[in-house]
């Protein structure tokens, strides 16, 4: 295993020490490491270091980026996910994190039919009910939760979150927090580079965190 780099190591050791603050083991919260945008000299040191969950914001482009390289790693999807690309996506990730709408459970309990293969699936809440931003608002979340359950078979496993960047997220944290304890779900993904020992602190089992460890993402023009 290589040597990880700098930035990758410094966010390990920051997660540990945020989960240990919080009286936690640093075990208890996983990386997601956002590699979307990211070109692959950036993603290869990481996974050379011994990374192996990895977030995606498109299918097609984690299609290209993984296709080939991903025995051994699990995959999230953490963007908005279009009912036309659900069945790709069940067919290639191992996560899905932003289950937020009938249609979309309806076509994702249809494709792990066909395939024989169900992605492990988070509700995405839209914590801050901002229109711009995909996710049920929190008022909705536990109708939505029981409805994924029980009309479409669906377990989802967690909640996800993206608090507004203009507010503070410690009370977005703590309101996904207890939408998941009311709903008996355990896990928590919420906090990225700016904010996730915050995350921590109010529960997160993951945070994704993609600029603070491969640098500013590169954007195509």
């Amino acid at each position: 295993m290589a040597a990880p780099p700098p930035a990758y190591a410094d966010v390990l050791a920051r997660i540990a020490r945020a989960a240990q603050a919080a009286g936690r083991a640093p075990g208890d919260v996983a990386l997601v490491a956002v590699s979307k945008t990211q070109p692959w000299e950036a993603v290869a040191p990481v996974l050379a270091a011994g990374q192996t969950v990895f977030g995606e914001n498109r299918v097609q482009e984690a299609q290209e980026r993984w296709r080939g390289k991903a025995e051994g790693l699990t995959l999230h999807l953490i963007g908005p996910l279009q009912t036309n690309k659900a069945a790709d996506a069940a067919a290639f990730f191992d996560v899905i994190e932003t289950l937020d709408r009938e249609k979309l459970a309806r076509v994702l309990a249809e494709a792990a039919q066909k395939q024989g293969r169900a992605p492990r699936v988070y509700v995405q809440v839209n914590t801050g009910e901002e229109p711009q931003k995909a996710g049920v608002i929190p008022a909705d979340a536990d109708a939505f939760i029981a409805l994924a359950r029980e009309t479409y078979g669906l377990e989802p496993e967690g909640l996800m979150c993206i608090p507004p960047a203009d507010e503070p997220p410690g009370p977005h944290f703590a309101l996904l927090a207890k939408i998941a304890a009311r709903n008996g779900l355990a896990k928590l993904s919420m906090g990225m580079s700016g904010d996730f020992e915050t995350a921590i602190a109010f529960g997160a089992t993951s945070v994704r965190v993609g600029s603070a460890v491969f640098g500013a993402r590169a954007y195509s023009a």
